[in-house]
Order: C-alpha cells, then sequence, then structure tokens
C-alpha cells in the first residue's frame, strides 16, 4: 500500500480510507496532517475541515451531501451526521464539447471474430432465443428447455446432484443431522471450468429459454414494453434466431410484436418461428411443432462462422452492482477509460440506471452534444424521481445497507461514482427504455439501478458485452449479452474468484493506474468477444432476465 488516503477530487473536503485508520492515528496527505476523532474503515471517508451544520460535503468535485450535525476534522462521516443532498437547479445550453479522445493507437486496425448480421451488426456470440410472449406459457418453455439442452449437448453438468446422493447415503446409514450438516463435499470446489459445446451445432454458444411474468393481467402498457423488449433481443446482433410460444389470447399480441421487430429490423431475416397455443389445440401438439422448428432454426443458425470484424461494430453497456467505497475509484473509472477506447474506436457505449445518476445531472448535461437530448434527460430524470417520491419513497433511499456499509453514505456520492463508468466522451443520444442504440459514440439509457432490470435493458439496448463492477460481488449476468464482473478491490477478487472476472483493486493497492487497468481490461474483452474467453456468467449459466414493468424501481 504506497499510501492510506486518497482525495478523489482537488475540491472535495473529504478523503477516503485506503486502509483501515484507527482513532488518534496522524494520517499525512499533501502537506496537510490530520488526527483522526474517530476509526475510519477501509472505504469509508473523513473530513478534511471542521463542519456546521448545513455544510456541504464534496466528493468527486460535487455535492453528495450536507452536514447535518457538527463533524470535527478528521471524523468520519456516516449516515447519522450526513444527509443526502443535491443541486436541484440545471443549466441547459447547446454545449460546444472539446473532448481529448485517449490514445488508441495500440488498438488501431485490430478486429475481433465475430458474427455478421445482414442488418451490418455484428455478434460476439451466436445464440438462439426461446421465449414466451405471456407468463402462461412458461412451463412450455421449461420442457422445451429439458428436452434441448441434456439431447443436443447443451446441458451443463450440475455437480450439486452429486452432493444430494452423497448424503442421501448417508440419511440411509443412518447418519444424523450433525453428521449431515458437517459433511464435506470436496467437488464443490470444482466448478464447471468450461463452456459446454454441441458437437452437432459448434457454431452456436447456446440455446437461451427466457420466461417472465407479464404478458398479460396488467396495463397494456406493461404488454407494449414487454413486446419492444422481446423484438429486442430477438433483433439482438449476439441471437441467431429465435422461438416464440404465444398463448393467443394475451394483451401481448403477436402482431404487436411484429410491428416492433419491423421497426428494429426492416429487412429482418433471421429464422423466427411464432407458435399460437390456442391455434395449435394440444399442447402436444404446440411442442412438437415447436422442437421441429427449433431444431430445423439451429440447422440453419449454425451455417453462420465468426469471421473478423472491425473494432466499431462492438457496442457495451455499463453497470455497477453491489458497490462499495472503492467502487468509483478503481473500477468504474477503468470501465470509464474503456467506454473511451471503445468511443475513440467509432463503437459504441451506454450508460444506464437513472437512480444512480442523481446528482451529477448538470455534468452530464454538459457532456450531451444535442440541447434536446439533455432536456430529455432531464425530463426522465424528473419524472422518475417524482414517481418515486408518489409512493413515498426517493432516489435518497437507493443505496442499500451493504453500501452504506462499505462507505457510500448517501445516494449522490453513490451516484457520482456510479457515473464514471461513462468515461469522458461527449453523449450523443438519451434512450428511453427499451430502445436501441441509434447513433455512434456514449449514450445514455433510463433504467432502474437494479442489477437485472438494467442488464436486461443494456442487453435490449444491443449491447454484445456488459461491464458490470462490483464491490461486494453478484453473480448477475444476461442471456444474449455476455456480463463481465469486474471487482473493485483484491479481497473480493480473491474470494469469489468464481463468479469474477478482472480485479481493478490494484488501482486501490497503487500496482496499476486507471489507464493501465483500463486496458488491461479492454484486451481481456478483446478476447472474450471473439470467443476466447469464457466468463463466469457465461460459464456459470447466469441468465437472468426481468423486465421493467415501468414501476418505482430503484
Amino acid at each position: 500500500m504506497k499510501q492510506k488516503v486518497i482525495k478523489v477530487n482537488n475540491d472535495d473536503n473529504v478523503l477516503v480510507a485506503l486502509s483501515n485508520l484507527t482513532k488518534g492515528e496522524t494520517v499525512e496527505y499533501n502537506n496537510d496532517s490530520f488526527v483522526l476523532q474517530t476509526d475510519v474503515n477501509a472505504k469509508h471517508k473523513f473530513v478534511t475541515t471542521d463542519l456546521n451544520v448545513g455544510d456541504e460535503i464534496h466528493m468527486y468535485g460535487v455535492l453528495v451531501g450536507k452536514a447535518s450535525e457538527p463533524i470535527s476534522k478528521g471524523s468520519r462521516i456516516t449516515t447519522a451526521n450526513v444527509k443526502h443532498a443535491v443541486s436541484g437547479e440545471f443549466v441547459v445550453k447547446q454545449n460546444d464539447i472539446h473532448w481529448k479522445a485517449p490514445d488508441v493507437s495500440k488498438w488501431k486496425g485490430k478486429e475481433f471474430s465475430g458474427y455478421h448480421r445482414s442488418d451490418g451488426k455484428v455478434g460476439t456470440a451466436n445464440y438462439w432465443l426461446v421465449v414466451p410472449l405471456v407468463f402462461c406459457e412458461n412451463r412450455n418453455i421449461e420442457i422445451l428447455k429439458e428436452a434441448f439442452l441434456k439431447e443436443l449437448g447443451f446441458a451443463k453438468p450440475n455437480n450439486y446432484q452429486q452432493q444430494v446422493k452423497e448424503l442421501l447415503k448417508l440419511k440411509e446409514g443412518g447418519a444424523g443431522i450433525e453428521e449431515i450438516l458437517n459433511f464435506q463435499f470436496t467437488s464443490i470446489e470444482s466448478p464447471n471450468n468450461q463452456i459446454t459445446k454441441s458437437s452437432q451445432f459448434p457454431n452456436i454458444d447456446g440455446i437461451k429459454f427466457l420466461t417472465h411474468e407479464g404478458g398479460c393481467g396488467g396495463i397494456r402498457q406493461d404488454a407494449n414494453v414487454l413486446c419492444s423488449l422481446l423484438a429486442s433481443y430477438i433483433t439482438h446482433p449476439n441471437v441467431a434466431g429465435a422461438t416464440v410460444l404465444s398463448l393467443g389470447c394475451q394483451n401481448a399480441q403477436i402482431s404487436i410484436l411484429e410491428e416492433e421487430i419491423a421497426k428494429r429490423n426492416p429487412t429482418f431475416d433471421r429464422p423466427l418461428f411464432i407458435l399460437d397455443h390456442q391455434q395449435s389445440g394440444s399442447e402436444t401438439k404446440l411442442l412438437s411443432e415447436a422442437i421441429n422448428k427449433t431444431f430445423a432454426g439451429l440447422v440453419q443458425a449454425n451455417e453462420t462462422k465468426r469471421t473478423p470484424a472491425p473494432l466499431s461494430k462492438l457496442t457495451i453497456g455499463v453497470k455497477c452492482g453491489g458497490s462499495d467505497g472503492f467502487s468509483g475509484i478503481s473500477a468504474n473509472p477503468a470501465v470509464g477509460y474503456v467506454s473511451d477506447i471503445i468511443v475513440a474506436l467509432g463503437g459504441n457505449s451506454v450508460l444506464a440506471e437513472f437512480p444512480e445518476l442523481c446528482g451529477v445531472e448538470q455534468e452530464l448535461v454538459n457532456r450531451t452534444v444535442k440541447k434536446e437530448d439533455a432536456e430529455f434527460f432531464l425530463q426522465l430524470m424528473k419524472k422518475y424521481a417524482a414517481n418515486a417520491a408518489a409512493v413515498g419513497s426517493g432516489f435518497d433511499m437507493n443505496p442499500s445497507p451493504g453500501n452504506i456499509k462499505d462507505g457510500l453514505i448517501t445516494d449522490a456520492m453513490k451516484s457520482a461514482g456510479a457515473a464514471k463508468k461513462g468515461g469522458t466522451s461527449p453523449i450523443v443520444d438519451v434512450l428511453d427504455y427499451p430502445q436501441q442504440v441509434k447513433n455512434q459514440g456514449l449514450s445514455l439509457l433510463c433504467t432502474p439501478g437494479n442489477d437485472v432490470e438494467a442488464v436486461t435493458g443494456l442487453a435490449a439496448a444491443h449491447s454484445n458485452i456488459v461491464l458490470f463492477t462490483t464491490g461486494l460481488g453478484t453473480p448477475t449476468g444476461n442471456p444474449v449479452a455476455p456480463t463481465i464482473k469486474i471487482s473493485s478491490n483484491t479481497t473480493l477478487y480473491k474470494k469469489m474468484n468464481d463468479i469474477i472476472d478482472v480485479n481493478t483493486g490494484t488501482v486501490i493497492e497503487g500496482d496499476e493506474t486507471i489507464e493501465q487497468a483500463g486496458g488491461r481490461l479492454f484486451d481481456y474483452i478483446l478476447k472474450v468477444a471473439s470467443g476466447e474467453e469464457i466468463i463466469s456468467a457465461v460459464r456459470n449459466g447466469q441468465d437472468d432476465f426481468i423486465p421493467w414493468k415501468r414501476g418505482v424501481s430503484l
């Protein structure tokens, strides 16, 4: 550890502890000394000057809270002495943006190996989708899943079944509760290290069976948004084709889905089979027809092979979850540097989760190329905040107990660090859920902060790959957009290395700069994009899919 504390921005009046500090300890930083008035654990912050009630607290160069009681110099900030505060006034104007792009000469002319689609997009994977238009068909989706995966070789071995078998043997042998509780299953530490590929369909990366709770019974807007979301997945560059099961009478009608597909890709030509249960008659007939058509579609999809593609064809989505006090210092800015690299190379980046942009609105407005986009962004933010307030909640209630425990005291503090994932490039578009990327560069996408809802939306925006930073750990994944997990600290990386792919704790330890960690991450992304590296979420079959019903979700 090269230093004990860090100031993120010169205008900040807090310092971040990089290791556990004790009360009475003297900390030196930039020719100033601080006698700690309280213990300050790693990831937490202490103030650099005496504060009175109402005095502002700044971190990342922005307002992140106000003192709710006097705080003496060298004291830790907590939920007891600080309250959430942000600036509520924003200035929107036509910006004259001058962006200094990072040096990308190292990657100029490089390519990745992907699946080319007729609409000009390139996939980093080749998946077949099987989806329901309404929850009534979820059971049939599960039946199809059971029929296909094992027989075609896509099923992943389940080591834990063997553990249950061994426990059954113990019980049959007369073992008591204590012996069962203390049983050690040796194979549990050996997760599947290889992705399961089908020998019959080597060019298909998997069959993804999605289920959901929507399509009927709610408001019509929810059904329409669901059709838009499913259309975005069906037209996704990582998707080779799809089988869709409809009951027939639901709000989410086949015609709405077809209209939404045409909006996204007017010349859509990938294999698509839509089956109507009530028209088919018996369930047996429906499933038999679905199996035949899906199998035929797989044969067709398998004809597409990976071929070289320019890096400008990449679109990444960026997200954080289970964040800690280091996320905004290591993992998020490293991802932000990757975002800038992608944009500089002519590709796309998508920054989501609007509740976690609270407090940095003006900074983002100042980076937005078009005035009307900046106004739309603020309109979406205000509407979202008002909806939360209407049900007795608010953005200030966003930090989770885990966030707070690990140093994220207010939503503005959490948001200021979260926004670092968007790098520094100009914002070329603002998208509402579940729209897809239209313009080259960095786009903002309105989604909740909820991990799976947000990643579900990022995939719908046609992100080839999602970069997901975490300080506490999460297994989050997505059916069509491989989701790379990036740890903010080395302790987490070592503890949960079966679900974490890349470590940026090296930045906290002083072994790498943001640019070095970001460059290393980008090189890893290129391997994932070419199918050379299998990430944990894919290896573990983490196919999370939760449509956002546009209710209040933080």
